[in-house]
């Protein structure tokens, strides 16, 4: 019989991918928590019209990747494929409209059916960050510049491009809607039958198509800044002149584009080269459309969201294993019942303790070695008669004999 694999696109986080993956979270909160955000915990699945109300019926992310099923009582729910539905979801249904801004910060699994690749998996892992109630740059600067630090308490500063671009308010995008759609009708021979479906219903997203030929014909497509008015211009000034007095580099990408109807003014990447073709590690832009569609008051918001997979394999400093101390009994039973109840005391002093379960004193020092341990707390018949015990420091091989009272004193150099 065949051993047991993971699900295609899945996998196990052992002890070295699990501690990256864990730093990047809890790096990533720490810098939200000096920006002052909230964390906010949604249920992995939700009802199945919180994402389809918000992404769209053409949206691939609907047709193509979302894990919908029905549940014993009839009701439709979906494994979240991304975290703003939801986040706004609760901001309506927790009745936190009357306490705006709210500024909430996320982590937690997502679910995508779609091709593995790396950096890119089918249950993946994200942090993100969304403003809601704020309408003016403000926000969209702070959250931009909440980015920056982000990568840059992970190392990764100076391995990431800032792209940035506007989509201008709904009157702009209604003027560059006539004016793309236009264009796209006199190529329309050359789109691909997924683009061919969006071309009334939602010609934006044919922006953002991975078909080579659809690239070829937005590359020669009209940019949305022509069609800006003068409202969306000066937003979009105030964002990049806020950006700039705090000293955030960044590159204008006019291609960049969200294809949702929410989107509004701000759109921005983080991409690096270090990944192959799929470089962005962090992305968002400004919804302010989001909340009224999904039944609640028209409230803005602004937000982004990270793959912390992509991020944990960009770090630069990953976190090593926490070395521990080996408490080694010589062997005899006595020696044992001590040792375990000298770990135990350890343990509560918070020193990270490592209690082999067997084996003679070698043994035991061969595994600390091998655990990579900072020094060994050695305990046999002397150290027992003189109430007592040794500590060899595992670096240096320089060994001590400490007193039972005096022990976790003189192992506060090795915490």
């Amino acid at each position: 019989m065949a051993a047991l694999q993971p699900v295609r696109g899945t996998r196990d986080l052992l002890p070295d991918a699990a501690r990256a993956h864990r730093a990047v979270e809890e790096r990533a909160f720490a810098v939200a928590t000096r920006f002052g955000f909230g964390e906010i915990v949604t249920p992995i699945f939700e009802f199945t019209e919180v994402f389809k109300r918000t992404l769209g019926d053409t949206s691939d992310i609907v047709t193509k990747e979302m894990y919908t099923f029905e549940d014993r009582g009839g009701d439709s729910l979906t494994l979240r494929p991304e975290g703003t539905a939801p986040i706004v979801r609760a901001f309506i249904s927790g009745g936190l409209a009357q306490q705006v801004p709210v500024k909430a910060f996320y982590r937690g699994p997502m679910f995508r059916y779609e091709r593995p690749q790396k950096g890119r998996l089918r249950q993946f892992h994200q942090v993100g960050a969304e403003v809601l109630g704020v309408e003016g740059p403000a926000a969209d600067i702070e959250v931009i510049v909440l980015g920056a630090h982000i990568l840059e308490a992970l190392g990764l500063g100076d391995t990431v491009t800032v792209e940035l671009n506007t989509l201008g308010d709904l009157e702009s995008r209604a003027a560059y809607r006539e004016t793309l759609v236009a264009y796209l009708k006199g190529r329309q021979g050359e789109l691909s039958e997924d683009s061919l479906a969006r071309l009334e219903r939602n010609p934006l997203r044919i922006l953002d198509s991975k078909d080579e030929g659809d690239r070829a014909v937005v590359a020669d497509a009209p940019v949305l800044a022509d069609s800006l008015n003068t409202t969306s211009r000066d937003f979009f000034a105030r964002v990049t002149e806020g950006l700039d007095s705090l000293g955030v580099s960044f590159e204008i990408s006019p291609r960049l584009v969200r294809g949702l109807d929410y989107y509004t003014h701000t759109a921005f990447e983080f991409t690096t080269t270090h990944l192959g073709a799929q470089g962005t590690v962090l992305a968002g832009g400004r919804y302010d459309g989001l909340c009224k569609q999904m039944g609640g008051p028209p409230v803005p918001g602004v937000g982004w969201a990270a793959g912390v997979e992509r991020l944990s394999m960009l770090m630069t400093d990953p976190p090593a294993a926490p070395r521990p101390v080996a408490v080694v009994p010589a062997g005899a039973p006595e020696d044992e019942v001590l040792a375990t109840r000298l770990a135990d005391r350890l343990r509560r002093a918070g020193l990270v303790v490592d209690l082999g379960y067997s084996g003679n004193m070698r043994k035991r020092l061969k595994r600390a070695n091998t655990l990579n341990a900072r020094a060994a707390v050695i305990l046999g018949e002397d150290e027992r008669a003189a109430g007592a015990v040794t500590v060899r420091d595992l670096d240096s091989g320089e060994q001590t004999r400490v007193a039972l009272d005096d022990l976790e004193a003189a192992l506060d150099r090795y915490r």
